[in-house]
């Protein structure tokens, strides 16, 4: 038989990972997020509702959370009518991107109220999500990690087990490192060509099936070429956030790391004049801005 899931933070990420969970057999209890849509979608799928975190601790077993870092992830945990408010035990997924050492200390406090933390933040986009394509990497016991790839396997295609809890929300920060540097890298590249007389097209004719091509410059270029402004559906601020979250880590561990200080500041400069709630994509439009210039190619 299987386990009762709840489902807090239906996003653009959290309504794909949802649908799939109800879609594939699993009782699924949700809690609305900013609008109505997603959870009426859900309802007719079968789904129930509940109205606080605590009624969703109630209905579940599992509590999966898809949220947006982790201040959001402990208000929801030890808020009023919080899950912790249920007095039961239960396993929570965090699939937010949240701060490690958060985490770390979460979980700590919580197996002393008999509830399992896994941490199991995400990678790939809103589709992914809708197709049950995501990448998961989730810290955990063996033990837990095991029951929670059994829901896991409902929205995800790869599952990487990485380690204990918090080695997840590490794993994810260094992807996102990676892909945040890509995508400021390739803004300052797009300028510099511009300035330079290339245009954006002529730079993907180059890059485009080369060496340096990837599923992350192919997202990033669709709204670079094509304008799709839906291309890759990750803020600007939520960017900004997970390299605050890096350097935080980085402080902790005593480490230097002055490519992470470069590409939080690129976002920190997006967020800062106020453009945090545009796509990442659309950092190679500020960066060309503020250096004079424009991607976009006139027409003849």
């Amino acid at each position: 038989m299987k386990e009762r899931i709840g489902f807090i933070g239906l996003g653009l990420m959290g309504f794909g990972m949802a649908t799939n969970i109800v879609r594939k057999g699993w009782p699924l209890t949700v809690m609305a997020h900013r609008k109505r849509e997603a959870i009426e979608t859900l309802l007719k799928a079968g789904a129930q509702e509940a109205r606080t975190p605590k009624a969703i601790a109630e209905a579940s077993d599992i509590v999966i959370l898809c949220v947006t870092g982790s201040p959001q992830v402990e208000e929801v945990i030890n808020g009023p009518d919080g899950l912790v408010a249920a007095g039961k035990p239960l396993m929570i997924i965090d699939c937010s991107t949240s701060n490690p050492s958060v985490t770390v200390k979460l979980a700590e406090e919580l197996a002393a109220k008999n509830i399992i933390l896994v941490d199991a933040p995400m990678s790939r986009t809103p589709k992914d999500a809708m197709e049950g394509t995501l990448d998961i990497m989730a810290g955990g016991s063996d033990a837990d990690f095991a029951r929670a790839k059994t829901v896991i396997d409902a929205f995800a295609g790869r599952v990487i087990h990485t380690g204990p809890v918090g080695s997840g929300h590490t794993m994810k920060l260094l992807n996102n490192f990676i892909s945040m540097g890509y995508a400021a890298l390739y803004s300052e590249a797009l300028m510099l060509g511009v300035k330079a007389g290339l245009t954006p097209k002529v730079f993907d004719s180059v890059i485009r099936n080369g060496r340096m091509d990837c599923g992350f410059y192919q997202t990033f270029f669709k709204y670079v070429i094509e304008r799709d402004k839906n291309a890759h559906q990750f803020t600007l601020s939520n960017a900004h956030k997970d390299m605050s979250y890096l350097a935080s880590a980085a402080v902790a561990m005593g480490a230097a790391n002055p490519m992470g200080s470069a590409v939080r500041n690129a976002f920190a400069t997006a967020v800062g004049t106020g453009q945090g709630e545009k796509y990442v994509p659309m950092l190679s439009d500020i960066v060309a801005e503020l250096n004079g210039v424009s991607l976009v190619e006139p027409a003849r």
